[in-house]
């Protein structure tokens, strides 16, 4: 039996970002897969730009990958008190393709940020603009790093006990499901 497909979707473009880090830490704790990390770094989006040369490659690209993973992890800092600007654009963008790539796709959502509520309100925009595409979205347990500095030791793993748990309690509901959509 093949592994899963699993993509991963981070709203900071930062390598040293800490949501950088919980995608990764989620892609390891999901289990047996093959993890993509899709690309944010698309151009602004722009109605003239679409229609004077249509769909970027990169963005073809990011829906493609969306359409051929089993599962989506989207991982989103707060910035001021909703989901990053490249997030939103990248969304943005791929509801722009031909495709649905998003339907019916088993997604989990989590963030990481440096107040005491761990990006609470990014995740409920994410919910928000992901909707209209009809994914599966994994409603919880809801991951959510607070002081989000103080959470990762040098590798870049978890070090926060309850917070490896309930990711790891994520990542199996959404193994699940991945595995059910595509195996039956």
């Amino acid at each position: 039996m093949a592994d899963l497909t699993l993509l991963g979707l981070c709203g900071s473009l930062r390598s040293g970002s800490t949501n950088r880090f919980l995608m990764h830490e989620a892609a390891r704790r999901f289990g047996p897969c093959n993890f993509v990390e899709g690309d944010l770094r698309l151009p602004l989006y722009d109605g003239d730009l679409e229609d004077e040369s249509g769909i970027p490659s990169a963005v073809q690209t990011l829906s493609d990958q969306i359409g051929a993973a089993d599962a989506v992890i989207v991982v989103t800092p707060e910035y001021n008190k909703g989901i990053s600007g490249v997030l939103k654009n990248a969304l943005d963008w791929v509801s722009r393709t031909k495709e649905a790539p998003w339907a019916d796709k088993p997604v989990a959502i989590m963030s990481a940020a440096a107040g005491r509520a761990g990006g609470e309100r990014a995740q409920n925009m994410a919910r928000l603009c992901l909707t209209p595409f009809r994914p599966h979205l994994i409603t919880g347990p809801e991951v959510m790093v607070a002081a989000t500095s103080q959470q990762w030791d040098e590798e870049g793993r978890l070090t926060n006990e309850l917070n490896a748990k309930v990711l790891d309690d994520l990542m199996k509901i959404l193994s699940g499901h991945a595995e059910a959509a595509r195996f039956g």
